[in-house]
């Protein structure tokens, strides 16, 4: 993983979602009571199971995650906060405590959670607390929020052992917490790269992104 994660560092990680700024850099992964932490229900279709994922930028991880084999849908959104039905300005500024997301609903019979687990840590960077490059807050946490007991072990045993190869430079600081709540974001964040891939930012960070993604994971596309 090492030669892998040095190209996907290389330039566009330097970069940032445009107009957001976060206020907690280098603080903890923002935790709070549980108690106090609203919870939403989820409506998985018959023979799908579902995944949330908080590893950076939604514009970048959403691309990614709609080219993989089996995985029906990629939904932008917010989870693991105390606000209900945030804004995007609100979680953008770290007020919310809510970390930007994907939902992702995949076919078991197509995609392992073992290989969303792959792609989810092959691309970002899960040693940097609460930022992604320019992207700093908490908002921008690296984070699984588990559905199952099985997601929780596959997860945390995923951790260990990528520790232990030594695969990253320093310590992965990614959070594994219960999936509580998600809310999806505004329609504009929907399908952002495929809607906007002339922007300047689809074409100097999201595009490189998916184009090494696309190489890596040749096999596993749709």
């Amino acid at each position: 993983m090492k030669p892998f994660f040095a190209f996907l560092c290389t330039g566009f990680l330097a970069a940032a979602c445009q107009g957001q700024s976060g206020t907690s850099a280098g603080k903890a992964s923002f935790m709070t009571d549980t108690q106090n932490i609203p919870t939403t229900t989820v409506s998985v279709p018959a023979g799908m199971a579902i995944a949330t994922f908080g590893n950076g930028c939604f514009w970048c991880t959403e691309a990614v995650f709609e080219e993989l084999k089996g995985v029906q849908s990629a939904t932008s959104g917010y989870s693991g906060g105390f606000v209900k039905n945030p804004a995007y300005k609100e979680v953008s500024a770290g007020r919310t405590g809510h970390a930007e997301v994907l939902q992702i609903v995949y076919d078991p019979k197509v995609v392992s959670f073992d290989k969303l687990l792959e792609v989810f840590w092959q691309t970002h960077d899960p040693t940097t607390l609460n930022r992604q490059g320019a992207d700093v807050g908490s908002q921008y946490r690296s984070a699984v929020f588990y559905h199952t007991d099985e997601q929780l072990k596959l997860a945390t045993d995923y951790k260990k052992k990528l520790d232990a190869s030594g695969s990253f430079n320093g310590a992965i600081v990614t959070e594994i917490t219960p999936f509580a709540n998600f809310y999806v974001a505004e329609d504009y964040h929907q399908e952002y790269y495929k809607l906007n891939g002339d922007a300047p930012y689809c074409q100097f960070v999201v595009r490189p992104k998916v184009d090494k993604f696309r190489k890596v994971f040749a096999a596993d596309l749709k």
